[in-house]
């Protein structure tokens, strides 16, 4: 709705225009405008915005007022504006009635809604009023002429609506349900027009108490009410207004004649006076009752709410292209009360029905559709209450065949056998009679060759005689096409050597081929899909063949599965299956948990892992402290536990010790991954079970026996308050002489005497304890008393050094052949350079040895050594410095592209050539290692060609790996080679992944 106001001289006016939802469609390049509210004087100008247009339309539009066309050319107060019409200088007798537009463009013609424009105004009259007498306790009632407020005395005093006090926006006037000398005094009625906002005061209206007497009490009369039936309309606000006068005060109340309560939308106003439903439904229409009650009786009203509502649409119809000769078939269907009326409009005229033209309700039916058919349908639909229209275009389609958009192909190819069909479609309307030829001869339907009624050639169990060219000619009123193609029979493909069902291990590779034999016509494509999904060509474990195959490399678990060999040609697609089982080491174990815990022993269950596709054959436990070197291998009862088995008790463990478990499965592939570490748990304490080690000594300064043992490691103390018992006697004596010391970590211990002769022999032993009590000693050493303090005063000669690889030199010396000191042994000193005393190193051997090997040096480095002999007492004068220096390291490149044949148990494998960097040893060979897979015995061949013929076992897996020898030491290594069993009919290259098939 469209509502426009305007003030003047004269009054207010009212315009109203309805718009329908059709006119908005783009399709038809004609819009509307929603509902838009804007004052106006009269002699201002009104933009009635029914028939706006897109920018793209080209529509022209006119305007009908009443029903008669409006002329523009000779109306100086009215003009269009883009569709709109402008109207000024508003006259309440020339522009009020009923606006309608026409839009017309090249497809036709339609009709928007109808507008009634209208002319609100406000006019009352204000003659004087006469006063109204009344007793104090009676009921009266000041009417008012319009609506709707009082004013009191003076303005802006309104009166107060309360339950005595009522004033009626149907009638206007004002009710006192009983009147009180406050009431007494002058009454205004003031009138608003909610359209303009203007209001007007009538003349005041006295009120006053007569003198002869109080009225009595009596019983409701009902002043207010409500019609017997009241229309309302769908989605409408309803007000229901019901007031009694009374004497006492009546009381309001609501019910519905069916008894329902009042849903929790309806409100009650103005102490139940006034009752409201907002957004009324079907379901709030029938009966409503009011009762007005006081002590002295009651009163009712009653009333029926009607329900109605204008049309809506359910269903439309759609825009329509059809050829000449087809049916044209329109529903439209819409929802309303009362029940809508439907009729049709062409191109904006009603739309009769003929003998091709049947119309019945909402539904538009046209047999036999031509040209002149063509234009714009309006279904309308129309009840009292309300009118829409929707509209669509109808377009009559007349041309000869035309096979631009839908050709043969030019080259059609079909396997032997199969099923050929061609389609001979052309864009024509009517619908063409299609004829097909093969070469010059006309195609006849035979066992084998359907002609379908669509023009469709259907030849089935295809024959290299059925080759050839084809064309297809149509056929209609207007004219004739044609279009032609050539059919190619080729040989079916077939799938030679496909993938087979295998098991394999876990890091190995493997090729699944897929060989094909195919017509040479034929263009062929490979692809390999993996449990449903295509293979990804961008991982690195799998390489894609152009003839084909699949080589998977380094295969893991997760590529175990479904993999599917898609052969693709121009006529067929065919795939070959093979399911590959991966065998792998098992699982982890989980809830490894430290059952129960003594001083060596600790038990132990687990929860199996998986088993990776073979049977978990037996568990391993190992354990770790703080004081070793990672995880290691422990003893266990039984001492081989078994796959089946989930429980073990630890043996051999130290006491006092905090423990971590875990545990590894294994099976007929190898050793798992471990389970995560048990919780930490502490042996319990024991009396020492270990003995010190290395007991000796020697040295010192004169007078002294100097004792000297390795401390007994912390995790074999067995306990708190762990010390030593040191025991001496000089050689052959009975006594022992005792010392303790309370520091576990103490490994000498002095015995100063000055009747200890130099050089005495004593017999010595060390012994432990701790707070649980003393342990065992060490077995007797004889250490000798110190020397007086004298070192070796001999040099040795002759020393000489040579390289003997990249980290490895050895270094020899002549034997010193007499010295008055004793000598214990020689003592090599190396160093890479004065100025870096970091590098520094040295070897000590015994005095019967003049020779040594120094390791972990670095390549290619100049070192600087001397010798000196040693004794108890230090070491002697040193030799003088020579300097040696270690060979360049070995080549750093493995072997590349390594090639392997195996026929039968014969062998061959050939490499590049390894070619040496400026700072690496040269190549001096090569050395070929070759193990049983899953065996630890490796079988070596050197040679210093680039290829070997080894002679292995048939039946059984190998690895294999190449490395170069050099000066410098051995060179990197390949990385392992399998050999598979499985695999000996192909030859490949493990290092490029191309793969050939023998």
């Amino acid at each position: 709705m469209l509502v426009v106001r305007a003030s003047g001289g004269l009054g207010s006016y009212f315009l109203t225009i309805g718009v329908d939802e059709d006119s908005k469609r783009a399709a038809r390049n004609l819009s509307t405008k929603s509902r838009h509210e804007f004052p106006f004087e009269k002699s201002l100008k009104i933009n009635i915005e029914l028939c706006a247009l897109s920018s793209v339309c080209l529509c022209v539009c006119r305007w009908s007022l009443n029903g008669t066309l409006i002329n523009l050319s000779t109306d100086s107060r009215r003009r269009l504006s883009g569709g709109n019409l402008v109207i000024r200088s508003l006259d309440r007798a020339q522009d009020g009635g009923i606006y309608q537009c026409t839009a017309f463009n090249p497809q036709g013609a339609i009709l928007s809604r109808r507008a009634s424009l209208q002319f609100a105004y406000l006019n009352l009259k204000t003659q004087t009023r006469s006063a109204v007498s009344v007793r104090e306790g009676q009921g009266v009632v000041l009417l008012c002429d319009l609506s709707f407020a009082w004013v009191f005395n003076e303005y802006p005093y309104f009166v107060q609506q309360d339950n005595r006090r009522f004033v009626s926006q149907e009638t206007g006037n004002l009710y006192i349900a009983k009147v009180e000398p406050s009431d007494v005094g002058n009454y205004t009625c003031v009138v608003v027009n909610r359209i303009t906002k203007g209001k007007v005061l009538s003349s005041p209206t006295p009120l006053v108490l007569r003198t002869d007497g109080v009225m009595g009490e009596y019983e409701p009369k009902i002043e207010v009410h409500f019609s017997d039936m009241v229309p309302a309309a769908k989605g409408s606000v309803v007000t229901l207004e019901c007031f009694a006068l009374g004497n006492p005060v009546p009381e309001i109340t609501w019910r519905r004649a069916n008894g329902v309560p009042f849903p929790s939308k309806v409100k009650m106003k103005n102490s139940n006076v006034v009752l409201e439903i907002p957004s009324f439904q079907q379901e709030d229409a029938g009966g409503y009752e009011c009762v007005a009650e006081n002590k002295m009786g009651k009163n009712t009203v009653q009333g029926r709410l009607s329900f109605h509502a204008k049309p809506q649409w359910v269903q439309t119809m759609r825009d329509s292209a059809l050829s000449v000769e087809e049916r044209l078939f329109w529903e439209c269907k819409t929802s309303g009360k009362p029940k809508p009326s439907y009729s049709w409009l062409k191109n904006g005229e009603l739309l009769a029905a003929e003998d091709r033209i049947q119309i019945e309700n909402g539904a538009l039916t046209i047999g036999s559709v031509n040209l002149s058919d063509a234009g714009m349908y309006q279904c309308v639909a129309e009840n009292k209450h309300g009118i829409i229209y929707f509209s669509a275009e109808l377009v009559v389609l007349a041309s000869p065949p035309d096979f631009s958009r839908s050709p043969l192909r030019a080259l059609l190819k079909a396997k032997t056998g199969s099923t050929v069909t061609m389609e001979c479609r052309p864009q024509a309307f009517p619908t063409a009679i299609s004829m097909w030829r093969k070469g010059n001869e006309p195609v006849q339907s035979t066992d084998r060759i359907t002609l379908l009624p669509d023009g469709t050639l259907r030849i089935t169990n295809v024959t290299k005689m059925d080759g050839g060219n084809y064309a297809c000619l149509a056929r209609n009123q207007f004219g004739v096409a044609s279009t032609t193609g050539r059919l190619l029979v080729t040989d079916p493909t077939q799938i030679t050597q496909g993938p087979v069902d295998m098991e394999i291990i876990v890091g190995e590779s493997i090729v699944l081929p897929c060989q094909i034999s195919c017509d040479p016509a034929l263009d062929v494509s490979f692809s390999w899909a993996f449990n449903g999904q295509l293979l990804n060509k961008l991982d690195q474990h799998y390489e894609h063949s152009i003839s084909g195959d699949l080589m998977i490399r380094n295969i893991q678990l997760k590529h175990a599965g479904k993999y599917v060999c898609v052969v693709d040609t121009d006529v067929e697609s065919l795939s070959a299956v093979a399911i590959l089982i991966v065998k792998g080491p098992p699982g982890a174990p989980d809830g490894v948990t430290v059952e129960e815990i003594t001083d060596s022993t600790a038990q132990l269950s687990w929860r199996p892992g998986q088993d990776n596709g073979s049977p978990i054959t037996s568990y391993i436990i190992q354990a770790k402290t703080a004081f070793t070197v990672g995880w290691q291998a422990v003893n266990t009862v039984p001492e081989v536990i078994d796959g089946n088995t989930l429980t073990a008790t630890v043996v051999d463990l130290n006491a006092w010790v905090e423990y971590e478990f875990r545990v590894l499965a294994r099976n007929s592939v190898g050793v798992g991954e471990p389970s995560p570490a048990s919780l930490k748990t502490r042996t319990e304490d024991a009396v020492p079970d270990t003995t010190p080690t290395d007991v000796g000594g020697g040295g010192g300064s004169k007078s002294e026996l100097v004792i000297t043992w390795e401390p007994v490691p912390e995790d074999l103390q067995n306990g708190d308050g762990f010390g030593y018992i040191i025991a001496f006697r000089p050689l052959g004596e009975v006594n022992w002489t005792h010392a303790v010391t309370s520091i576990p970590s103490q490994s000498r211990y002095v015995y100063r005497n000055e009747s200890i002769l130099p050089f005495s022999p004593f017999s010595v032993k060390v012994g432990a304890y701790n707070t649980k009590g003393q342990g065992p000693f060490s077995p007797v050493a004889i250490v000798f008393s110190a020397e007086n303090g004298e070192t070796p005063s001999g040099v040795p000669d002759g020393v000489w050094a040579r390289s003997i690889s990249a980290t490895e030199i050895e270094v020899s010396w002549h034997i010193l052949s007499a010295s008055p000191e004793r000598v214990l042994g020689y003592e090599v000193v190396y160093w890479e350079d004065d100025t870096k005393p970091e590098t520094m190193g040295k070897v000590r051997v015994s005095a019967n040895q003049n020779k040594v090997n120094i390791s972990g040096l670095r390549e290619y480095t100049q070192y600087f050594l001397t010798v000196s002999a040693f004794n108890t007492a230090g070491t002697g004068p040193l030799s003088p410095t020579i300097n040696v220096t270690t060979k360049k390291s070995p080549p750093g490149q493995p072997p590349l592209n390594v090639e392997w044949n195996l026929i039968g148990s014969k062998l061959t494998v050939h490499w590049e050539p390894v070619i040496s960097l400026e700072m690496e040893s040269d190549v001096t060979g090569y050395q070929v290692s070759a193990s049983q897979n899953r065996h630890e015995e490796i079988n070596t061949i050197t040679t210093n060609l680039t290829s070997v013929e080894l002679t292995l076992p048939a039946d059984d897996d190998y690895i294999i790996q190449i490395r170069a020898l050099s000066d410098g030491g051995e060179g990197m290594p390949t990385e392992p080679i399998n050999i598979h069993k499985l695999s000996k009919n192909y030859f490949f290259n493990l290092m490029n992944l191309s793969v050939l098939v023998f």
